[in-house]
């Protein structure tokens, strides 16, 4: 059973993640306006310098809402980086919404993208099984062929997405159960393969020494390790505009990747009928997206020590079993 999407103002409230960038931050902003939001957060960096200051100041100018909506702003003066800026912004914006439409400065939807978060965020309010929806898919799997608009899987980008306050409660942008979790071995539990307990535990090994200055691993680590889910759609509907030379990550543009420079509506809705992983889309997503030149277990030891000379100690041996 299929329904239609309205095409009427958003009721969920969106949140605009901002810094120094005021063309892109104006193109994903006409898309909040034509989506009319009742609420809109926003949450801004500050500058690192003086040259900086005039583009932070220009990004906030694109805010302007000329329709009925509660506007609330989070500005920092000082600049946080990445990692402190974001979650601790996205810890305001749940602090006040009980869920919402997360967007960054260079993440562009679709106009069904609004509607179709707020159909899932309604639907699987109360469903801990789901704790992300995400409207990115860059990589559609063998489930994209199938009438269903969207599947779940484990992985899922944060490139334009919608989420709850009862699932963001897990969020530790320190990641501070880390070692024992490590210790005890528990990623087992999580990943079937030795290949991805050796990817994750090697970068969770630097995200928790502050090698990492990114939030979005610690995210995945919050989702894994409640085994909860994210929604994905069949087709991709955000164009990621960050693929740049101002970009905070400099990403490197791989063979498939052109289905992130598209995106595609979404005009009717149709859920499927369980909520079970697809573990063939995941296993694309992990060798495709996340380690597609694959890592020798060679390398893996190598970098590992790297990270216990950096950590200063040893590390426990239980996730390479």
């Amino acid at each position: 059973m299929s329904t239609m999407l309205p095409n009427a103002p958003t009721r969920t409230p969106v949140a605009l993640l901002v810094f120094n960038r005021p063309d892109l931050t104006a193109q994903v902003f006409e898309t909040i306006r034509a989506a009319r939001p009742e609420r809109l957060l926003v949450v801004a960096d500050g500058p690192r310098n003086a040259r900086e200051s005039a583009l932070c100041k220009a990004t906030r100018d694109v805010i302007r809402v000329d329709w009925p909506c509660e506007l609330e702003t989070n500005y920092s003066e000082e600049n946080l980086g990445c990692k402190q800026r974001v979650a601790s912004g996205i810890d305001w914006i749940f602090e006040r919404c009980e869920d919402a439409i997360i967007l960054e400065d260079d993440c562009l939807p679709t106009p069904s993208f609004y509607p179709y978060c707020t159909a899932l965020l309604d639907r699987y309010r109360d469903d801990e099984r789901v704790m992300c929806v995400s409207g990115t898919n860059t990589h559609p799997g063998p489930a994209a062929g199938r009438d269903e608009s969207y599947y779940f899987i484990r992985y899922g980008q944060t490139t334009g997405w919608a989420s709850w306050r009862r699932a963001w409660r897990h969020f530790d942008v320190e990641m501070k159960d880390w070692p024992q979790v490590r210790r005890e071995g528990r990623l087992r539990d999580v990943f079937s393969t030795r290949e991805e307990r050796w990817f994750w535990t090697l970068l969770f090994d630097e995200q928790y020494a502050g090698m990492i200055r990114s939030w979005d691993y610690q995210w995945h680590y919050a989702r894994w390790m409640n085994r909860g889910l994210t929604a994905v759609p069949a087709r991709n509907m955000i164009v990621n505009l960050g693929f740049r030379r101002d970009a905070t990550h400099i990403a490197t543009v791989l063979p498939g990747w052109d289905e992130a420079f598209r995106h595609h509506e979404m005009t009717t809705l149709v859920h499927p009928p369980y909520v079970l992983p697809n573990a063939e889309v995941d296993d694309r997503y992990f060798h495709e997206i996340v380690n597609p030149r694959g890592l020798p277990e060679l390398a893996l030891r190598q970098a590992r020590r790297l990270v216990e000379q950096a950590l200063g100690r040893d590390l426990s041996a239980r996730a390479r079993h």
